[in-house]
Parts: structure tokens; sequence; C-alpha cells
């Protein structure tokens, strides 16, 4: 059953974060990472619980796959290039 990563993200810092989307999208698809989302325009209907900023979404052949990537150890080196530059929500969603 896929899974798939979704990354709630507001950008504090453009340039250094566009280095980080070159060096983890190619770890995410060693992992099997499809991105099926990635910055796109949003049509947001409601807001009770948050307001996303800009949504990344990666569908992976699996919960295992998707897990694996984010606590890869490839991906370890790369994450702080996200973190430090933008603020994130980042969860993964068995798909059905």
């Amino acid at each position: 059953m896929s899974a798939f990563l979704v990354v709630d993200t507001k950008i504090n810092n453009p340039t250094a974060y566009e280095e980080y989307k070159q060096l983890a999208k190619p770890i995410a698809e060693k992992f099997g990472g499809v991105y099926r989302a990635r910055g796109g325009a949003m049509d947001v209907r409601e807001t009770e619980l948050w307001t996303p900023s800009r949504v990344v979404i990666i569908e992976f052949p699996d919960m295992k796959s998707a897990q694996a990537f984010v606590d890869s150890e490839e991906y370890a080196p790369v994450k702080p290039k996200r973190t430090e530059n933008a603020d994130c929500t980042l969860f993964i969603v068995e798909g059905s």
C-alpha cells in the first residue's frame, strides 16, 4: 500500500532552500519516491486546523520506504538545509 510524505513549508531563505530541493529529490527517488505536488497553486477551502503555505507531496511504494527515506543516512546531512531555512510540518500518511 502506497504512502505519502506531505510537507507544508514556509520558506525563510529561498536561495538556500533551492539547494535543499536539488539535494533531496534524488535521495527521495532512490527510496522509490515520486513527487506528486511540489509547491504548486493551491485552492485552500478550510483552515480550521492550519493554513498551508507551500505543500509538497511525495508518493512512496509503502510506509516503510517513506520512513526509510526520512531516516536515511543519505538524507541526514541534507535535512538541516530544510530545517534551518524553512518552517515545516512533515508527516507520512498511508494511502488506500
